[in-house]
């Protein structure tokens, strides 16, 4: 629909802007001095109401780091929680919604069955580790993860047949629509979360120094495009320039390059968890996380402070974790541009000042969360078989009967080996 503006032309279609948002649409931004951002006149209050929540939420990401596995797996469900709150409320259509009470239930119900069956495969064997010195506990959750799978289709299956019983006349176009757009929701919203799961239990190095990696390319692409910004970049960004692009990009890989040394340093980022305690990890960090010394070159002037230079192996991963986050990752975020505007909105939702919603922080993770996961396990983990894997599957998969009998007939063996040598 359009209306007169008053210079005898039509208007642009208004764009949808969620309540307490500090930006406005690019749209409306050619009214206000162009719309790159070192034109706009509003960039300074903007910048002072960003930099707030920015300091907020780092400041809050660092105590749930430092507390430890178990917070930062809870930090993850949270984000999960108002990312899913934001992105099914993008359909919602209110007047459909009055005609079908509890409908918007279904959504909920799905969710939490994705949430039971995701966790459940990620974590029962570290839930087995946690519980292994309680007898009724540790048969509990054997039977937990016995029927874990077939729990979660039979609550699939309840809530299928709620959408089916819950079908109205004159609605199903609708209802349709809000079962699909769930199913979607679930599958971007856990498809990430997962792999960040594993990501942390595999060691939180291996998820602060992606997370943080995404975190510095937008801080510093914002810096570079505020002060530098002339080029355009993209249609879908307007206001992401390539000024921003290449200054993120270079600040990224130095960052990554030093940042891996200094979580690399300390065991309780390095070392996986096998458990769901929350107590001090000690391990042995491998050759990844050990300092190998360069001699630098002898015609290095006199009073140069050093001779040799110290650098982990990891550094050298975590220039391809760099590189990553500073040129395709950023593409999550131009597809979430491209998203909010097929439905004409500004921002997902309003619960961060200056940034939008929680889904707007996290477009970019959910592709970094992906590429730092098939990473770890494609060149960081070793792929031959281990005890510690063997004995994983073994006392996940065995009941503890069946434990004892393989630890008799392993111990008999070990005896006949040991006297048949002698």
């Amino acid at each position: 629909m359009q209306k007169d503006t008053g210079s005898g032309g039509p208007s642009t279609p208004r764009l949808r802007r969620r309540k307490g948002s500090n930006e406005v649409p690019p749209e409306l931004d050619k009214a206000n001095g162009g719309r790159l951002l070192v034109n706009d006149r509003n960039k300074y209050k903007s910048m002072l109401i960003r930099a707030y929540s920015s300091v907020w939420m780092i400041g809050g990401f660092a105590l749930i780091i430092y507390m430890g596995h178990l917070y930062i797996w809870a930090m993850v469900v949270v984000i999960q929680i108002f990312m899913a709150k934001e992105l099914f409320i993008l359909l919602r259509k209110s007047h459909e919604d009055k005609h079908l009470p509890g409908f918007k239930h279904l959504n909920w119900h799905f969710f939490f069955t994705a949430m039971l069956f995701v966790y459940g495969r990620i974590l029962s064997q570290r839930l087995v580790n946690t519980v292994t010195t309680d007898k009724f506990l540790y048969k509990l959750v054997g039977r937990f993860i016995k029927y874990h799978m077939v729990t979660c289709y039979f609550l699939y299956i309840a809530g299928f047949m709620w959408f089916i019983l819950a079908l109205k006349k004159k609605m199903y176009k609708y209802q349709f629509g809000q079962y699909a757009w769930t199913h979607m929701i679930l599958i971007v919203v856990f498809t990430q979360s997962s792999f960040t799961v594993a990501n942390i239990f595999e060691g939180i190095f291996w998820f602060l120094l992606p997370a943080s990696l995404i975190v510095i390319n937008d801080i510093a692409a914002y810096i570079f495009g505020f002060f530098f910004g002339k080029t355009p970049l993209i249609k879908l960004s307007p206001k992401k320039t390539w000024e921003g692009f290449i200054g993120a990009s270079v600040t990224t890989m130095i960052s990554a390059f030093v940042l891996a040394y200094y979580l690399g340093r300390f065991q309780w980022l390095t070392c996986p968890r096998k458990d769901l305690s929350t107590g001090w990890l000690h391990c042995d960090p491998g050759p990844l996380f050990k300092p190998e010394y360069f001699a630098l070159p002898e015609w290095l002037p006199g009073w140069f402070p050093w001779r040799e230079i110290s650098i982990m192996p990891v550094q050298w991963h975590a220039l391809c974790l760099g590189l990553f986050a500073s040129i395709i990752a950023p593409f999550g975020g131009f597809f979430a541009s491209g998203f909010k505007r097929a439905f004409k909105i500004k921002d997902f939702g309003d619960s961060i000042p200056g940034h939008g919603g929680i889904t707007d922080r996290m477009d970019c993770q959910m592709v970094m969360a992906v590429f730092a996961y098939i990473y770890h396990q494609s060149f960081i983990v070793p792929q031959s078989l281990s005890i510690e894997m063997i004995m994983d599957q073994i006392l996940m998969n065995l009941p503890f009967e069946e434990q004892q009998t393989l630890y008799m007939k392993l111990g008999q063996s070990i005896m006949e080996r040991q006297y048949g040598e002698s």
